[in-house]
């Protein structure tokens, strides 16, 4: 189809060169006799101009860019030396003038093949850097480029296409290699925090069934031990769910609402138990915040804080919630007087399954603190922290106005 095409264009291309041809003879003179005598000359160059064409495409098409652009300069000067061979035996040009021009005609041989043959080469080295970049990015080498070939608009833009390919399979890479490494975090950190709270409850099923323990009394701290354990299994899977499970836009599209005060107030619930347990104080200064309204997810949020904090403050500690407008934020933060967090260890604590010695020890998987900030920068907003070793952290969560604006 494409050759039926090209052949196409190459005719109408040669009628118009040829209609053109008798128009300049008309334009100079020519009487109607001398006129149909050139038309005569012209279709039957026309008619051999197309067959040539059909006949060099299929050979063409198996060519070198620098055979096909020499083809081509050749067969202009070819058919520019038929015609003044015809005009000379048509008397339409002395055989003087026709001898001048004919030298200076094999002249134009030398110059348009050798032209064609240096734009060939230029078009044919741009092409081959191409066709290597492509197999040096088939071989997985995603360092390739072709960088500024200088070889025209077309190939300059295809080096640039490949290129961005290039840079696109580079980051799908790297993405793909980071999701492999959290696959194999989870499954280690995953395997490792179950293996705690399963071997309690297995060591302390297998007392009373071998009746090892069966005063009440020691029935009752085993029962209470074993629904701890339960807990923190439960507590495990459910982060790893949700993080699963989080939808960003789906948060965004959340339109719920509720009041700060409740939602801290449910956010206590869940940890008052283990703060007391420990001995901690919970401390609460809303500040006149207590109606702004917000996304009843920052009770999870505040929630994983507080559990956070409360698991890495010592006995007789506090843990302390503030809230305050700061326009356009809201800023809710919760400060523990624990152990601190080390400087090296702070940039890296919001990462999944990120484990410091002292600021990710207990019986925790390391995703409170992430699922956390994915659930505020769904919300449009940003959560920090601020820490020193053996003086406390503070974690701070600031909310736009927008989603936790008056009621």
């Amino acid at each position: 189809m494409r050759s039926w095409r090209g052949l196409a264009l190459v005719a109408v291309v040669a009628s118009v060169g040829a209609l053109g041809t008798i128009a300049v003879g008309a334009a100079i003179g020519m009487d109607g006799h001398e006129l149909l005598d050139l038309a005569a000359y012209l279709v039957p160059a026309l008619v051999i101009t197309i067959l040539a064409m059909a006949i060099a495409g299929p050979l063409l098409s198996r060519a070198s860019m620098r055979q096909r652009f020499g083809t081509v300069a050749l067969v202009g000067t070819v058919v520019a030396m038929a015609n003044l061979f015809v005009l000379a035996e048509t008397m339409f040009v002395s055989h003087h003038d026709a001898t001048l021009v004919g030298v200076l005609l094999l002249y134009s041989i030398g110059a348009g093949v050798g032209s064609s043959l240096a734009v060939a080469r230029t078009s044919s080295s741009a092409l081959n850097r191409l066709a290597g970049v492509a197999r040096a990015l088939g071989r997985g080498d995603l360092e390739a480029r072709v960088g500024d070939l200088r070889a025209g608009p077309e190939l300059d833009t295809l080096a640039r296409t490949l290129d961005e390919m290039a840079d696109l399979l580079k980051r799908a890479q790297e993405r793909e290699r980071e999701v492999e490494a959290t696959r194999r975090d989870l499954i280690t950190t995953v395997s490792h925090d179950l293996r705690t709270p399963l071997a309690s409850l297995r060591a302390m099923i297998e007392a009373i069934d071998e009746g090892v323990v069966d005063d009440p009394p020691s029935l009752r701290r085993y029962a209470l031990e074993m629904r701890r354990s339960v807990n923190q299994l439960v507590g495990m899977v459910d982060d790893l769910f949700e993080l699963a499970q989080l939808d960003v836009g789906a948060i965004e599209a959340e339109t719920r609402r509720a009041r700060l005060e409740e939602v801290v107030r449910s956010a206590l619930a869940v940890v008052e138990p283990q703060a007391e347990q420990k001995g901690l104080a919970l401390v609460t200064n809303l500040n006149g915040a207590e109606d702004a309204l917000c996304s009843p997810r920052m009770a999870r949020v505040l929630q994983n804080l507080l559990a956070n904090a409360i698991r890495h403050t010592p006995a007789d500690g506090a843990v302390r919630i503030d809230a305050r407008r700061s326009p356009p934020w809201l800023e809710l933060s919760v400060e523990d007087t624990g152990e601190g967090i080390a400087p090296e260890d702070l940039q890296h604590i919001f990462e999944p399954f990120f484990r410091a010695d002292r600021a990710r020890s207990g019986g925790s998987a390391g995703l409170g603190l992430a699922l956390a900030k994915r659930i505020v920068e769904a919300l449009g907003g940003r959560i920090e922290a601020q820490s020193r070793l053996a003086a406390g952290s503070r974690f701070a969560v600031f909310l736009p106005e927008g989603s936790a604006r008056r009621r």
